[in-house]
């Protein structure tokens, strides 16, 4: 096994078993550590926010995390089976240039998020230290752009730095929240229930989990490939439910505690409660969990830009050209950072709405086409082919997706749009659990023509000589 060197050398292509490393409860960190940051905290606030008392809220968030988390988890166990970062393997399924289609939603998703990350890391920083939020994006942006360059190995050793001293902040604050028994003898009850704001947070949690599954890949594909599915799934779906489900409840206490007072102030507030100047530290915590997730958004995204480009013109994957489009995925984030106001929670939400509408048919393909259809037997070679036996473009995937999405629209409820059988259930939002079946049925369906013997054998006969370069 080679070690790695200081600033990674690989970005979309194949990581060869000689150069694998790491262990697969590395992953638990990962995500605990990706979770449990300051933006996670939006996504419990959207029950308390619309009426719902705490016991529902938390009964929501609790379901969400654990519907969104179990799919995100699956999509972390093809990384140490292929090798490859989670975006190039949707290849197979939509051809190299039907991929784009995902990939672009993708780059607008790392994108977005970096943006919302940045207003709430300057909005922080002024809270905390009074800087202006100039210096608090340009300080922010540049901490994560560091991380996010040295790439996938000191990633992972920031995410287990920040993992431990998470754990011991939540357990406090945790304390914190029993000692506060006016937020729970008010709603304590399991009256009151309301479907429309249940659902709401119930998806809004789910959907911020299947988030992470456009990229979740990308930090395990440098384990070693006897890990094992069942280890990567559990590790991975421990780290990210415990630590979105814990901060998610953490936002949601904080929320109701403090409804005058935004995100970072009410944190702060709630972490006060307990001890002096505890709200800062839980907020600086917080804050760094924000800087190595905006890192991880930028790695991904960089990932993402690159494969769009290889599927228009084959190029030689190297450090600089990785460092090169995470410096300008960072700068288009800032710009739109720099335009966007107004009440981050809304916009959060809507921002979660179509991620569950893009991202839910894309993780019903590339999962029944994982397990089911073509149970894990790819060619890596012809992935990374653009013009090789996976297609420009693949009908099956393509007509899945369309149709799954298509399906979905009578049942969505945003601020722009309510279909007719959500507006006929009161407002309620069920879109996510239409469009994982239709789409996946609709992609086994049109996977029935296809010779798999076949496909597997050419895949198997591409991949000859592949550890041994020939």
């Amino acid at each position: 096994m080679s070690k790695p060197g200081l600033i990674e050398s690989h970005s979309i292509d194949y990581i060869p078993l000689r150069e694998r490393h790491g262990k697969v409860w590395h992953l638990w960190p990962v995500w605990f550590a990706g979770d449990a940051q300051m933006a996670t905290l939006a996504s419990g606030v959207v029950g308390v926010a619309a009426g719902l008392n705490v016991v529902w809220s938390g009964l929501a968030i609790v379901a969400g995390c654990a519907v969104g988390t179990f799919f995100m988890a699956f999509h972390s166990t093809q990384g140490p089976q292929l090798g490859l970062p989670q975006m190039i393997q949707s290849r197979p399924q939509f051809g190299a240039m039907g991929a784009l289609l995902v990939w672009l939603v993708a780059l607008i998703t790392y994108i977005g998020f970096n943006a919302f990350n940045q207003l709430l890391a300057a909005q922080s920083l002024k809270d905390i230290a009074g800087i202006s939020p100039g210096w608090g994006t340009l300080l922010f942006t540049t901490a994560a752009l560091v991380i996010a360059c040295v790439g996938y190995t000191w990633i992972h050793y920031a995410q287990r730095l920040l993992a431990a001293l998470m754990l011991a902040a939540l357990c406090l604050f945790t304390m914190d929240i029993l000692a506060m028994p006016h937020v729970f003898l008010a709603q304590a009850s399991f009256s009151g229930f309301l479907a429309v704001p249940f659902l709401a947070q119930l998806f809004a949690a789910a959907s911020y989990q299947l988030s992470w599954s456009i990229y979740v890949s990308d930090y395990s594909r440098y384990l070693p490939k006897n890990v094992g599915v069942r280890a990567s799934f559990w590790w991975t779906f421990l780290g990210a439910g415990i630590g979105g489900g814990w901060m998610m409840l953490v936002g949601m206490f904080a929320g109701a505690a403090f409804p005058k007072l935004d995100l970072a102030g009410a944190l702060q507030a709630s972490g006060d409660t307990l001890m002096p100047h505890f709200g800062v530290t839980l907020l600086l915590l917080s804050l760094a969990g924000l800087v190595t997730v905006t890192s991880l958004n930028l790695y991904g995204a960089s990932l993402t830009l690159l494969s769009v480009v290889d599927s228009f013109r084959s190029f030689k994957p190297t450090a600089s050209k990785r460092v090169g489009t995470i410096v300008l995925c960072a700068g288009l984030a800032t710009v739109i950072a720099e335009l966007g106001s107004g009440n981050f929670v809304n916009r959060f939400s809507d921002l979660l709405a179509v991620l569950l509408y893009l991202f839910t048919p894309w993780t019903a393909i590339n999962l029944v086409d994982f397990y089911f259809v073509r149970k894990g037997h790819y060619s890596i070679r012809e992935i990374l082919n653009p013009r090789g036996m996976y297609g420009r473009w693949n009908w099956r995937g393509l007509t899945a997706y369309a149709v799954g999405f298509v399906a979905m629209l009578p049942f969505s409820s945003t601020a722009l749009y309510v279909g007719p059988i959500a507006r006929a259930l009161g407002g309620a939002d069920i879109t996510m659990l239409v469009g994982l079946s239709v789409s996946a049925a609709v992609y086994l369906f049109a996977c029935n023509g296809m010779d798999l013997n076949a496909d597997a054998r050419r895949a198997a006969l591409a991949d000859q000589g592949l550890e041994t370069g020939g």
